[in-house]
C-alpha cells in the first residue's frame, strides 16, 4: 500500500518547494483537488522539479473541461513525467456544474462514460495515429488535422481514475476506468461493503478482472505533535465531515449506518446558511468511524491495520505543508 500527501498551497510559487520535500521525505505520490486552484498547472511544477513521485490529480472536475481538452493537459504532463501521471476524474454535483461553472447537467454515469471513451480515442489518434471518430449521446469528436495533433509520446500509459461517493461511479470505474477514487467522506465499512463490491460487479461486466482496478483513497486522519494539536485536528476533521455530509446525494453513506437524521439535519442547516452549526451535529462515535485517530508515529500503522486490501493508495486528507514537516517526518517515521 502506497503514502500519497494531498499537495497544499496559496501560490503557484510554492509548489515546487512542496514537490521537492515530499519526494524527499519519501511519499510515493502528490495529490491535487479541484476547489481554489486549477488542478493541473501544480502537477506541470512538480514534474519538473521531482524525479521518482507519482503525480495526480485528486480529482478534475470533468464537466467543467471537454474531453479533448483534458486529453491534451493530461498528454502534456505525461511527456514531461513519463510513467508518473494519474488522471483522477470526478463529476461534481448538479449545483456546482450549473452554477459554479456554467455548464449543462447530464446524467453523470453515461456523461462520464463517454467522457473517458472520447479521451482515450483522442489519444489514440495522437499514439497511433488512428482517424478520430468518437460520437456519442453527449461528445462527437471528428476533427482532429495535423495542425493540432501533438503526436505520440514516449509513454502513453496514463491511467484514468474516476471518483465517487455512490455504487453508480464505482461501478463504471470497474467497467471502463483503470481505478476509481475513494473520496474522503467514507468509512471502511462503506467501501468494503457497498463501494468495493460495485467496482468488482462493473469490472465482472466488462469482462475484466478485480484486481486490475486501482483503488485509491482519501482519508481523514487526526493526529498532532500533542494534545492540543490533536483536538484542533479533531475538530477541523468534524467540520469537513459535517460539510461533506450535507449533500444530500451522499446519503447513503449515512443510511448504512443507519445515522440518516444526521445527513438530514446537515443538509437543512447549510440550505439555510447555518454552517457554524453543522460540526456539532456530529457527535464523536460518529466522527470515530470516518477518521482515524492516532500520535504521529503510529498513523501508518492504523493506515494499514483498516485499509490494506481496500486501498491500493493512501491520501492522507490533512493538507502537505511545509511549516508541518516536523509532524510529517513524524509521520512517515512509522513506515521506516
Amino acid at each position: 500500500m502506497h503514502l500519497d500527501a494531498a499537495l497544499h498551497y496559496d501560490r503557484l510559487t510554492e509548489v515546487p518547494d512542496l514537490a521537492r520535500a515530499a519526494e524527499a521525505m519519501g511519499f510515493d505520490g502528490i495529490w491535487t483537488h479541484e476547489t481554489r486552484h486549477d488542478p493541473f498547472l501544480p502537477l506541470a511544477l512538480a514534474a519538473e522539479h521531482t524525479r521518482r513521485i507519482h503525480l495526480g490529480t485528486g480529482v478534475a472536475i470533468a464537466f467543467a473541461r471537454s474531453p479533448t481538452v483534458i486529453a491534451y493537459t493530461a498528454w502534456d504532463l505525461a511527456a514531461m513525467a513519463p510513467g508518473r501521471i494519474f488522471l483522477g476524474l470526478g463529476t461534481q454535483v448538479k449545483a456546482h456544474i450549473e452554477r459554479r461553472f456554467g455548464m449543462t447537467w447530464d446524467p453523470p454515469v453515461p456523461k462520464l462514460r463517454e467522457t473517458v471513451e472520447a479521451i482515450r480515442a483522442v489519444w489514440a489518434c495522437w499514439q497511433n495515429g488512428e482517424r478520430l471518430n468518437y460520437r456519442g449521446r453527449f461528445f462527437k469528436l471528428t476533427l482532429m488535422s495535423p495542425f493540432f495533433n501533438p503526436g505520440p509520446i514516449p509513454d502513453p500509459r496514463i491511467p484514468i481514475l474516476l471518483a465517487g461517493v455512490n455504487p453508480p461511479l464505482a461501478r463504471l470505474a470497474g467497467e471502463v476506468g483503470d481505478g476509481f477514487f475513494v473520496h474522503p467522506f467514507h468509512t471502511p465499512r462503506y467501501l468494503r461493503e457497498v463501494l468495493i463490491p460495485a467496482i468488482e460487479a462493473g469490472a465482472r461486466k466488462a469482462g475484466r478482472r478485480p484486481e486490475e482496478i486501482l483503488r485509491v483513497g482519501s482519508v481523514f486522519v487526526i493526529t498532532g505533535r500533542d494534545e492540543a494539536e490533536m483536538q484542533q485536528a479533531r475538530e477541523l476533521v468534524r467540520a469537513q465531515v459535517a460539510f461533506y455530509g450535507s449533500t444530500p446525494s451522499y446519503r447513503r453513506v449515512w443510511a448504512l449506518h443507519g445515522w440518516e437524521a444526521i445527513g438530514e439535519q446537515l443538509s437543512a442547516l447549510a440550505a439555510r446558511g447555518r454552517w457554524e452549526e453543522m460540526p456539532a451535529q456530529v457527535p464523536d462515535e460518529v466522527l470515530e468511524a470516518f477518521a482515524l485517530t492516532a500520535p504521529p508515529e503510529g498513523v501508518w500503522e492504523r493506515l494499514k491495520a483498516t485499509y490494506e486490501g481496500l486501498l491500493d493508495r493512501v491520501i492522507l486528507y490533512q493538507p502537505f505543508r511545509l511549516q508541518d514537516r516536523a509532524l510529517w517526518e513524524r509521520i512517515l517515521s512509522g513506515r521506516r
